[in-house]
């Protein structure tokens, strides 16, 4: 909403020096989002005077029509003789009044105006058009032509209005009351503490059963209609210059006499209006839901298809009007420039639905200023005032008479009022007001207010967003300044900080963040074409998904079962844009449907649904646990002065799931593995036990070729999946303090020759059983393949194993044993021999 400070003063005395900066920061301060302030004409400087053409030359030979003018300007040039000028326009003729702007003048954007030779002649000067002094489009798309009984020689920057400061305020969809200079104006009056001057309050004539006949046939729809007629109305007459500035400034382009009036009382007032030319309505104007299949050509030059939820104006043709939303062509007003303008008017100001013409203007795609105030919320009470001040303008500009008939169509309805504690603001607030300044609070925005403890509080017609107590408590913080609130942080009870599982989360992400990745977060929707493109089995549970009925893309309508298409996603933009060294991590929820599909009931919104009511909603949601993945490209470490680097590769991506296991306190099981994505020899399923038994929670490795080319990966890109949840219970992270020996450390490294498809884990997990309790770590150093030292198929696992004892220092013949008894188990299970 564009508000004139100029326009805002004629409803509230402000101070002569309160500039629109001042304004802007008091309304604010009220809780009025004020974006900008735009200062109209402030790089403007004069001389800028009103000239009147004396002649015009047509001059020929050029690519354009090109006229050389004379203009009287009176004495603004100081000599009094007529001023020569060039101009391209041809909308003026001899003995136009037109806008001259004098050399030494600067016109908005720093132009400056000097005399200067063109087209063979000297032009001193510039007749100006609405767009170079600032002003927009006045619907001419040429000069200015002003009213005959403009004085020559006037100063044209007063007499447009140029110098100006606008206030451009964001209207939240609450406070539809400030979509008009009188809303904005009440605020400012009470930032201010002065009184208002009301716009709507006029003296109006009562309804009469000699109006022009109104039949509403939906009083839901359209709860009052006001109609007054206006005859006798001047064709001729033209806009004066001071309304048609006031359009302006407020982002309207100037049309016509009647037009521009209804547009005028509209921001002045907050009530959309519209003007029918009488000759054209036949019979009764009737207002109802329109029929399947009716046509109404609106004001744009669109014919619509109706829907039957429509609400729409009719006479005895049909449709004349899509109510709320836009007028009819068959009714349109005749423009003055016409041969036969319109002469009698019918002005209609009504209150409809804000819920029917919010779903009118999305269904037909038209939103008007008319529309967004009524679904924003009318005051219904303005309709009558609103209607006297049109007939009142047509009169005064237009020389018409206004018709003695007055007719007021009203459905029966009650003001709505709101029993509220008189300490209710406080207790909100956390701020002690006391009774006197809420009831002052309440009295300043409109509300009557009776009763000492609790209070009897009857909203404004213009506050329909005034539902509650606490839409009461609201307008009593905010007039009273949120800044004004005490900055204090909620006290919890004690032991009421963060859950387990929400440590675990952050605990994991810091130390996948510690080792190298970094986050990124994905939206949780996915298309089913990528589970074809992972290379998913077509019986694989991860293709049942959950569908949306409403997607934010129709691209991607399901739930992600898996994190991985979010990150790879991630990945391959990232690598497009010439980040190739890349180690990506997110955790979040995937969503598994059940096996049996229910429908949930509507929770209740007067109470705090009961332990039952949220089981049952609970019990037909998806599935949701919460997976950890991770995804690497390119180099995992640098090369430099310090070494030659190495590539990212499939055993970062299991060191990643051991990284994030640990965390959990789980032991986590990793063999060889085959699923979906991952590339067949380089896929480590990772298991756990829980409760006695091994579950299998996700997959680490290099994915498969096939893959990388489907979804435009990086090759040798590798992946990571858990779920973390199943992690979380198998788990117990319970901080354990490490194990502190006095007694040195026996150390024993071990080769051993295995079939090479036996894995690593196997032949680890024999070692360590058979060393037994003496067996304090073993690690996994070298591997070694020569088809000639040790055959074909065969390869060669270097192990390191250390030994201690709690209680003494181990012998070598202890530490041998130790040794022995490990190989030799590992040679029953795996076939594993020392290498000689």
């Amino acid at each position: 909403m564009r508000v004139p400070l100029s326009w805002l003063r004629e409803y509230v005395d402000l101070p002569a020096t309160e500039t629109g900066r001042d304004v802007q920061a008091k309304l604010i301060s009220a809780g009025l989002e004020v974006e900008t302030v735009e200062q109209l004409g402030h790089d403007l400087k004069g001389p800028l005077v009103v000239g009147q053409v004396l002649t015009i030359e047509e001059l020929e030979g050029f690519k354009k029509p090109i006229r050389f003018c004379t203009v009287d300007v009176g004495q603004a040039n100081g000599s009094g003789e007529p001023q020569e000028i060039v101009c391209g326009a041809r909308n003026f003729a001899v003995g136009d009044k037109v806008v001259v702007v004098l050399p030494g003048a600067v016109l908005p954007g720093n132009f400056a105006i000097a005399a200067r030779k063109t087209y063979g002649k000297t032009s001193h000067g510039m007749i100006c058009s609405g767009d170079e002094l600032g002003m927009g489009d006045d619907g001419s798309h040429g000069i200015i032509v002003l009213p005959q009984e403009t004085e020559v020689g006037k100063d044209a920057i007063e007499l447009l209005e140029l110098v100006d400061e606008v206030l451009d305020i964001a209207v939240t969809a609450n406070r539809g009351d400030c979509l008009s200079i009188r809303g904005v104006a009440r605020e400012t009056a009470i930032a201010y503490g002065l009184p208002l001057r009301d716009p709507a309050l006029l003296d109006v004539p009562g309804p009469n059963a000699f109006g022009y006949p109104v039949q509403v046939s939906d009083p839901v729809g359209c709860d009052r209609f006001t109609a007054r007629t206006v005859t006798g109305l001047s064709p001729e007459a033209r806009s004066p210059l001071w309304l048609q500035r006031r359009l302006q400034k407020v982002g309207m382009r100037p049309i016509s006499l009647a037009v521009d009036v209804t547009n005028y009382v509209m921001m002045e007032v907050g009530q959309p209006l519209h003007a029918y030319d009488r000759t054209l309505v036949q019979g009764t104007i009737g207002v109802r839901r329109a029929t399947e299949g009716e046509k109404l050509v609106t004001l744009d030059g669109v014919e619509r298809t109706l829907h039957t939820e429509d609400l729409v104006i009719t006479d005895e043709r049909g449709p004349i009007g899509l109510a709320g939303v836009m007028g009819g062509a068959n009714t349109e007003i005749a423009d003055h420039a016409e041969s036969e303008g319109t002469t009698d008017v019918v002005i209609e100001a009504a209150h409809f639905d804000a819920v029917s013409i919010a779903r009118t203007a999305r269904r037909h795609k038209l939103s008007s200023e008319a529309s967004k105030r009524f679904e924003r919320g009318v005051d219904p009470q303005a309709s009558s005032a609103a209607a006297q001040r049109t007939v009142d303008l047509l009169m005064l500009l237009a020389g018409g008479t206004a018709e003695a008939g007055v007719t007021e169509v009203i459905a029966p309805s009650a003001p709505h009022t709101i029993a509220v504690p008189a300490d209710h603001p406080d207790k909100v607030a956390g701020v002690v007001y006391g009774r006197e300044t809420v009831v002052r609070r309440l009295q300043e925005i409109g509300c009557d207010v009776y009763g000492q403890d609790e209070l009897i509080v009857t909203v404004p017609s213009w506050r329909p967003d005034l539902g509650e107590g606490n839409d009461l408590a609201e307008e009593v913080i905010r007039l009273e300044g949120y800044e004004n609130l005490p900055s204090t942080l909620p006290k919890p009870p004690s032991g009421r900080g963060l859950t387990h599982r929400q440590r675990l989360h952050r605990r994991v992400g810091r130390a996948l963040a510690g080792a190298g990745y970094v986050e990124a977060p994905n939206y949780p929707f996915v298309g089913e074409q990528v589970f074809d493109q992972l290379g998913l089995d077509a019986d694989d549970p991860a293709r049942r998904v959950v569908r949306l009925t409403n997607p934010l893309n129709d691209e991607e309508p399901a739930l992600r079962t898996s994190l991985l298409p979010g990150l790879l996603a991630a990945l391959r933009r990232n690598d497009g844009r010439g980040s190739h060294d890349l180690a990506l991590f997110e955790t979040g929820l995937v969503f598994l449907p059940r096996e049996e599909q229910g429908v949930a009931g509507q929770l209740p919104v007067d109470r705090r649904p009961t332990a039952e009511e949220i089981a049952a909603i609970d019990a037909v949601l998806p599935e949701q646990p919460r997976h950890v993945a991770a995804v690497l490209a390119g180099a995992r470490e640098q090369a430099g002065w310090w070494g030659k680097g190495r590539p990212a590769d499939w055993a970062d991506a299991v060191e990643a799931a051991r990284t994030v296991a640990a965390e959990t306190g789980a032991e986590l099981i990793v063999r060889k593995g085959q699923y979906g994505p991952w590339h067949p020899g380089r896929c480590a399923e990772l298991a756990v036990v829980t409760d006695g038994t091994e579950r299998v929670v996700g997959h680490a490795g290099e994915l498969h070729p096939r893959v990388l080319k489907a979804l435009g990966l990086p090759a040798r890109t590798s992946a990571m999946e858990l779920d973390l949840d199943v992690l979380e219970q198998a788990g117990d992270d319970t901080p354990r303090a490490p194990a502190i020996s006095t007694f040195p450390v026996a150390t024993q490294d071990v080769a051993l020759v295995v079939d090479a498809y036996v894995p690593h884990a196997d032949v680890e997990a024999a070692l360590r059983e058979g060393a037994g309790e003496l067996l304090e770590a073993i690690r996994l150093f070298d591997v070694y393949e020569n088809a000639e030292q040790l055959g074909d198929g065969r390869k060669s696992l270097a192990y390191a194993l250390r030994f201690r004892a709690g209680d003494r220092t181990l012998t070598v013949d202890e530490a041998s044993a130790a040794r022995d008894a490990a190989v030799a188990l590992a040679g029953e299970r795996t076939g594993a021999v020392l290498r000689g």
